[in-house]
């Protein structure tokens, strides 16, 4: 019996060769929203390495939806042009997928890359106000953020919109909507941070509005054969937070919809939050969603050995397993997960000698840029 990993899996008319992602993962290297020779090497790095998916980082749809000003966008020809170059270079050299976070960072913006600081940048220094569901600082020390309007929410629906269809012409394979990870889309489900007073807080039914409508429109102008997702934290990890069973309604809510998979991660809504962390310790959110709701899943957080992945997957605990950390320490893992797991992986002629006793029995190897047997890629 082959590896499940290492095993093909379909999305609506997306076909990956295995089910190892290359989470995304914010690389404040960006100038005006636009992708540059940091993402090229960044992304080509893991688009030869193996792995059947391989995002970008959160990708924002507005400037002042960025983490930070060196934060990647598609809000503009500029940044389209820019991110183009980016995917034509992986698919060029690599044979992985290729897929797009798109976000909106909320109150969580406007803030200095994480190896400077942790601390907002005021409009004086070069930031912006941020926005939010209700104007509830993201840090003590934070920037208050301005409360949107039903205008705002249109108009942010608007801008998700127009970058799906950018998305399109560039030419990825998946989007992934960022509902995780105290962004904004999570601060419209969480209670703790949606303290509004119209059809968009107070209920769940009214928290979750604005993410549904937002991946309804979303869905209806993405290509109906490419695959349609959502990230999440399944919980806050906080009394009187998001919680699984607020996960499971919503998910199950997600799917009428069309939502073709869940990337399933956990916290992150307030700053101090104490998450119990351990070896694979969000893999149970995700299966418990496989199992009740039927929903594709990815498996996420402190997945770092082969033989690890492998039994999430073997298991039925999730469909797909993302690595982020365990990518930037060793950007081979899918080759060294092949290995320990005997599993069959191609990788460009040019690498085959990286270990010669593997090169005609783990690792068929192929021409640069061209899949076995088969003409240019």
């Amino acid at each position: 019996m082959g590896s499940a990993l290492f095993s093909t899996f379909r999305l609506r008319g997306l076909e990956l060769e295995n089910r190892v992602v290359v989470a995304p993962m914010c690389q404040y290297s960006a100038h005006n929203g636009c992708m540059g020779d940091w993402h090229l090497m960044h992304l080509g790095q893991f688009a030869v390495a193996g792995a059947g998916l391989v995002m970008t980082e959160m990708t924002d749809v507005e400037p002042e939806g960025r983490i930070g000003p060196y934060c990647a966008g598609l809000y503009s020809d500029e940044a389209e042009t820019a991110m183009r170059r980016v995917v034509e270079f992986c698919r060029r050299h690599g044979r992985a997928r290729l897929g797009l976070q798109l976000a909106h960072a909320g109150r969580k913006s406007s803030v200095l890359p994480p190896w400077q600081a942790r601390r907002s940048l005021p409009p004086a220094e070069g930031g912006w106000q941020p926005v939010a569901p209700s104007p509830v600082r993201a840090f003590d020390d934070g920037l208050v953020p301005r409360e949107l309007t039903r205008a705002d929410i249109a108009e942010l629906i608007r801008k998700f919109v127009d970058a799906v269809r950018r998305a399109d012409r560039i030419g990825f394979d998946l989007i992934e909507l960022h509902g995780a990870h105290g962004y904004l889309i999570h601060q419209f489900l969480s209670p703790v941070t949606n303290r509004r007073r119209d059809d968009y807080g107070g209920s769940r039914e009214n928290r979750m509005r604005f993410p549904l409508e937002l991946f309804a429109a979303m869905r209806a102008a993405w290509p109906q054969d490419k695959p349609l997702g959502v990230k999440l934290s399944a919980i806050d990890w906080l009394d009187g937070g998001w919680t699984m069973t607020d996960t499971l309604e919503f998910c199950s809510r997600l799917r009428t919809l069309g939502c073709d998979f869940a990337v399933v991660s956990s916290g992150g809504i307030v700053w101090n939050e104490r998450i119990p962390t351990a070896a694979g310790f969000q893999v149970p959110f995700a299966a418990e969603i496989r199992s009740k709701i039927g929903l594709p899943v990815t498996a996420v957080g402190l997945i770092t050995e082969p033989r690890q992945a492998e039994s999430i997957v073997t298991a039925g605990q999730a469909d797909l397993v993302s690595l982020a950390r365990g990518m930037l320490w060793n950007p081979r893992w899918a080759w060294h997960a092949a290995d320990a797991l005997k599993a069959n992986l191609e990788l460009p002629h040019q690498y085959s000698r990286a270990q010669p006793r593997l090169a005609h029995d783990t690792f068929a190897t192929r021409e640069a840029g061209r899949k076995a047997g088969a003409g240019p890629a």
